[in-house]
Order: structure tokens, then C-alpha cells, then sequence
């Protein structure tokens, strides 16, 4: 069967090849009426532009990168959705990439270093340093996302994030707010990493306005922030005597938090009458988990639009415009790990 052409789109769309080309292209000055037409025409008949024809033509091929960490964690798997979504409305491809954290691979992706046909990179990064990202942004389209500052690193590119400080002090605040004086901290890194120490900042500036003091016991170091080393770390924390041992956990992740509501049903505790539970990442696990998880939500469509658009700008402008930090907004959702109310979940 011969390949679906522009012409055939036109004709079914009923207008020129050139306007064809524009909203494939998704060019300027073409009417929503006639986009819509268009991609109406695409979709029925399964047109596929040639990357390498598209590439001659205009010097780029519509292949953007989406690089994370772990594919398995649930906040990525969401956000790569909406990165997916949002990428497709602007008429670009997206390939997944997933680096494990490996410094060398997020310095590769960076660069687009093996992967000619990509126009830009959506890059998460975790070890690389800022010093090597600074030696490279200024040569490839770029947007980072995540909590690391890099404000003082000569680092060239847009970066979007939430702002952790503000996230963690609300999360930690409500869980003061319900009485909880003992409050502890899953979370805190080995590594010592951004995320980490910026929720860690949050968490004790929340304790300070509440007037409690800040306990190192209460913050067992963890290696990720995964389902166990919350359970670990929780199990550390309830071993603590009955005078230090924690009424509530703050959980710098959501799969932190299930790793620790795991361990206090070990224990025969009760969740939140015995300890409460807050976290960060509103993920869908954090709602279908039982209890559900009070969790604070970055707005993960907003990211991944503002990462998109930041992209595609610096991809089509002839001129690049300056740099920004983009923060999305966030907000916390109360649930039964801190209310104490069973809730019914939305059918749809």
C-alpha cells in the first residue's frame, strides 16, 4: 500500500499542499477551522511525515526527548503522559528515554550526542553536574526540569520546577495543624540531593512557625525515595522509644509514603488515628492507596506544557529568546492518611 502524501491530505481536507505543509509544519497565520480540517484529514487517512524529508526542508525533523530518571516511578510515567499530549498539540514526536539517574547518559542526552534526528531534549536530571551542563546548553535546545538550582552555574537553558520549599512547609504545616507535635521526615538522602534538601528546608521551616523543635531522629537517612526505603525508614522510626517515636510522617515522595503505611500496618497501627501521614508527588497511587494519601500535587499538565513550549520556542525561533525559571503551581489535597474521613473515589 503507497505511503499517505500531503496531496492526499489536501484533497481530503479540501485545501492546498501548502497549507497542508503549514499545519503539519504547525506555521503561523492558518485559521483554528482550517487546522482542525486538517488534522481531522491526517487522522483518517494515518499520514506520517517523513522525518527526513521534513529535515531537509526546514532543518528540523519533529523529534523532541523526554529524558527522566525511572519510567517506573509514577510521577514520571504521568508526566511523560502529559509531556506525550502536549508535544502532539504542537506537532512534534516524543521519544522516552530513560536515563537511571547515570551522569554520563543525562550529559549525552543533553547534547542530543547520538541522537542526530532530535530537534531539543526535556531533561531531568539527577547526577550530572551543573559545571558539564554548563559547557554544553548553549549548543542544543534544552529545558530542565526538577528542583536543582541553576541560577549561579552559568547553565543556559529554561528550567521548570515547583517550588519545593513552599510544597514541603504546607504539607508539614497541616500535619501540625491537626495537634501532631512529633512530626518526622522520610526523605532525607544520602546523596543529598536537590529535591531532598529543599522539602527537608520546608519541612523544618514549618516546624520552626509551629514552635517544635527539630529532631535528627525523626529523619532516618534513605537511599531513594522508593516503596522500601519508606517502609525501612518507618520501620527505624517506630522502633525510636514511646517518648521520641513520631505521631506524624512528612514523606518527600508518595512511594515513600506506601513503603511507610506499609510498615505501620505491620505494626497494627492505625493511620491517622495512631500516626498521620503526608506526602509529595500526587500521584495516582497516592489516591487509590487505602487510606488514601494526603498529598501535596504539582501540577504536572502545567509542567509539562511549560517544558513543551519553552522547547518548541527555542526549536523555531531564528533568534533565541533569554532564558527562564518557569515555577508550576501545586497544591495539597487532603485525604484520609490526615482527615480520618472515609472518602468515595470518583467513578470517573
Amino acid at each position: 500500500m503507497a505511503a499517505v502524501t500531503l496531496k492526499d491530505v489536501a484533497e481530503r481536507a479540501g485545501v492546498s499542499i501548502k497549507t497542508v505543509s503549514n499545519v503539519v509544519r504547525d506555521a503561523p497565520k492558518v485559521s483554528e477551522a482550517t487546522r482542525t480540517r486538517v488534522m481531522r484529514a491526517v487522522a483518517e487517512l494515518g499520514y506520517r511525515p517523513n522525518p527526513s524529508a521534513r529535515r531537509l526542508r526546514t532543518g528540523r525533523s519533529g523529534l523532541i526527548a523526554l529524558a527522566v530518571p525511572d519510567l517506573a516511578t509514577p510521577y514520571f510515567a504521568e508526566l511523560a503522559h502529559h509531556v506525550r499530549t502536549e508535544s502532539a498539540a504542537l506537532g512534534f514526536t516524543v521519544l522516552i528515554e530513560e536515563t537511571l539517574g547515570d551522569a554520563g547518559e543525562e550529559l549525552r542526552l543533553a547534547t542530543g550526542v547520538g541522537a542526530s534526528l532530535l530537534d531539543g531534549v526535556i531533561l531531568s536530571p539527577l547526577h550530572v553536574s551543573p559545571d558539564e551542563l554548563a559547557s554544553v546548553t548553549d549548543e542544543f535546545p534544552l529545558v530542565l526540569l526538577g528542583e536543582r538550582s541553576y541560577e549561579h552555574d552559568r547553565v543556559v537553558a529554561d528550567h521548570v520546577l515547583i517550588d519545593n520549599v513552599a510544597a514541603a512547609r504546607e504539607a508539614t504545616a497541616h500535619l501540625a495543624g491537626l495537634g501532631r507535635t512529633r512530626i518526622a521526615a522520610i526523605g532525607v538522602d544520602r546523596p543529598e540531593s536537590a529535591t531532598s534538601r529543599q522539602r527537608l528546608e520546608g519541612f523544618q521551616l514549618a516546624l520552626h512557625e509551629a514552635r517544635l523543635t527539630y529532631d535528627p531522629r525523626l529523619a532516618p537517612l534513605v537511599q531513594e525515595f522508593g516503596r522500601r526505603d519508606g517502609l525501612l525508614a518507618m520501620r527505624t522510626l517506630l522502633a525510636l522509644p514511646s517518648d521520641v517515636r513520631p505521631d506524624a510522617v512528612f514523606c518527600f515522595s508518595d512511594l515513600l509514603a506506601v513503603g511507610a503505611q506499609r510498615a505501620a500496618f505491620e505494626t497494627g497501627l492505625h493511620i491517622p488515628r495512631d500516626i498521620a501521614l503526608a506526602s509529595i508527588d500526587g500521584s495516582a497511587e497516592a489516591l487509590y492507596s487505602t487510606p488514601s494519601l494526603t498529598s501535596v500535587v504539582p501540577d504536572k499538565a502545567a509542567i509539562a506544557s511549560l517544558a513543551v513550549k519553552c522547547l518548541a520556542t527555542r526549536i523555531r525561533a531564528d533568534e533565541a529568546p533569554p532564558f527562564e525559571v518557569h515555577v508550576a503551581p501545586h497544591w495539597l489535597e487532603v485525604r484520609e492518611s490526615t482527615s480520618g474521613e472515609r472518602q468515595q473515589l470518583p467513578a470517573a
